[in-house]
């Protein structure tokens, strides 16, 4: 029989993430660390299971039913497997509840996060709405309407899966995507004093969730973000009939096909206002931060993912009288996009350790600073890479990663809706020089400063000199053109990346010098000059 190329494994994605384990030993408290690591070796194991599941059947789609064979109206949606399977994953392993979790302080949301790079990659985005869902516990824990918080956060944050309900965030229109000011959703408070909804919502992700938020102008309020109040909506009523939802269809996407996105029209939609009756877009914002963060750890496990199977398939695939894991210009290649990925994990763990130390409030003004700041950058950045690692993945399987039922695919199309998600690579960048515009560039030097210093001499000091001289240059570029907005503008996203890069190489390059010191691993250290050699000032300035 002719030869047959064997089908890539895929590791244990926690025990054998070498970047992973040597992060959680460094900042993960010991106590906690083995508090949560049976959920780290039960998600890792779900993994495995789902991995060997898609390279074995037909992928399967969620299927919309709008009328029953009598001729009712009913809008029911069936869900595929993974996706029935996630409110237990979910709630068990308290991928939500974690970050809300005070008992686990400052490091509630590494945790969390941790969790959710396992999860991720093994959940045909069922961490999309969980992305939502956290937001919008993040958004009602301070909301004036008591009894909505109690009531639905109680929901929100169960590690019961028989009471644990996902979210929807309700905000995309025909006429307002990522401006969402030209909203055209009305409110309308009734007789009773409960609101109304009407208008039409473009992209609902995970329609069936319980409850979601969604924006509308009351009745007589301005054209214009502020006149946009944000409303919670519980999508059936008491007797399991839609609360006034009729869903259009479900969105034929190019990836994320196990998530329901449907288009949706509201029509006298029972709702309760969550705050004031404006000001609704800066009431949602706590969700983007949550969301945005959620967004770059898919991109991080994807990552992991594809990572994981090249590295399988190149220690079994044999070209030119040897394995391709042996191939220098192969082997050259794989470092390149394992130190990119390494950098990029880095900067977004911190961020997450920054949002868990500003939640519990034992972080400080500069905490709040650094992680406004990095929120944006590590979005734009770490998403868009995580795009060029799939497609790079692709090409390294060869004819077979052009194939749909290889599941090689799969992580591209799937990777490409991160960078999309919670505001294009160009909101970022803007919503980075708002930001700037508020906090000033200091925070993010000085935090630079520190991280290298503590590095402890892990890189030479050429690379030391580079990330220093990027972030300078992104410094001082933004004083020479503090007056010219549209200048700034234009260079928002290159300002973005070169500051992005710099962070995380400086953050790498603390990691490295412990991962030597303690662990007596080099590892991190190579990585970390090959980050550098590939360039940290990506802006180029004119």
């Amino acid at each position: 029989m002719s030869f047959v190329q064997p089908a890539p494994r895929l590791a244990d994605p926690y025990r054998n993430d070498r970047v992973l384990q040597s992060w959680l030993a460094r900042v993960l408290p010991e106590a906690q660390r083995r508090a949560a690591e049976p959920s780290f070796v039960a998600l890792a194991e779900y993994a495995q299971r789902t991995y060997a599941r898609q390279t074995s059947t037909v992928p399967t789609e969620p299927v919309l039913t709008n009328w029953d064979v009598w001729g009712r109206r009913v809008d029911r949606i069936e869900l595929t497997t993974t996706w029935r399977e996630g409110p237990a994953i979910a709630a068990r392993h308290g991928l939500v509840a974690d970050g809300h979790d005070k008992s686990l302080g400052a490091f509630g949301r590494v945790q969390q996060f941790a969790k959710v790079y396992l999860y991720h990659a093994a959940s045909a985005f069922y961490s999309c709405p969980l992305a939502m869902t956290d937001g919008v516990a993040t958004a009602l824990r301070d909301a004036p309407n008591v009894e909505l918080r109690t009531r639905v956060l109680a929901h929100l944050l169960s590690r019961d899966p028989s009471t644990f309900w996902i979210s929807g965030q309700w905000m995309t229109e025909n006429a307002g995507g990522s401006d969402v000011g030209d909203s055209e959703t009305t409110a309308r408070k009734a007789a009773d004093g409960s609101w109304r909804l009407c208008g039409r919502k473009w992209f609902t992700s995970a329609i069936n969730a319980p409850v979601a938020l969604a924006l509308a102008r009351p009745e007589g309020n301005p054209a214009g973000a502020d006149g946009l109040a944000l409303f919670c909506i519980e999508t059936h009523d008491g007797d399991g009939a839609w609360n006034g939802i009729s869903i259009d269809r479900l969105k034929d996407k190019l990836g994320t096909r196990e998530l329901p996105t449907a288009e949706i029209h509201l029509r006298d939609t029972r709702a309760e206002l969550v705050g004031e009756t404006a000001h609704g877009v800066r009431a949602v914002t706590p969700v983007l931060q949550v969301t945005r963060l959620w967004n770059a750890f898919g991109s991080l496990s994807t990552m992991a993912r594809c990572l994981a199977l090249v590295r399988d398939y190149a220690r079994g695939r044999r070209a030119f009288g040897k394995p391709l894991a042996e191939q220098p210009l192969f082997a050259d290649s794989l470092a390149g996009w394992e130190a990119e990925f390494e950098a990029a994990f880095h900067l977004a763990m911190q961020v997450a350790l920054l949002l868990g130390r500003v939640e519990s409030g034992t972080g400080d003004a500069r905490d709040a600073a650094l992680q406004r700041l990095l929120t944006p950058l590590t979005k734009l950045w770490v998403c868009k890479l995580g795009v060029r690692i799939a497609s790079e993945t692709v090409e390294a399987f060869g004819g077979i990663g052009y194939l749909e039922d290889s599941g090689i695919p799969l992580l591209l199309r799937d990777a490409q809706v991160l960078p999309i998600w919670e505001g294009a690579s160009n909101v970022q960048a803007l919503d980075f020089l708002r930001a700037l515009d508020k906090l000033g560039i200091e925070p993010l030097v000085n935090a630079t400063d520190a991280w290298l210093e503590a590095a402890d001499g892990a890189l030479p000091d050429t690379d030391a000199e580079a990330i220093h001289a990027a972030v300078r240059h992104a410094d001082t570029w933004l004083r020479d053109h503090a007056r010219d907005a549209d200048a700034l503008q234009a260079g928002a996203l290159r300002l973005g990346n070169t500051c992005a890069r710099s962070a995380a190489a400086a953050l790498l390059a603390r990691h490295a010098a412990w991962a030597e010191r303690v662990q007596a691993d080099a590892a991190s250290t190579t990585a970390l000059r090959r980050f550098c050699a590939h360039g940290l000032d990506r802006i180029q300035f004119s």
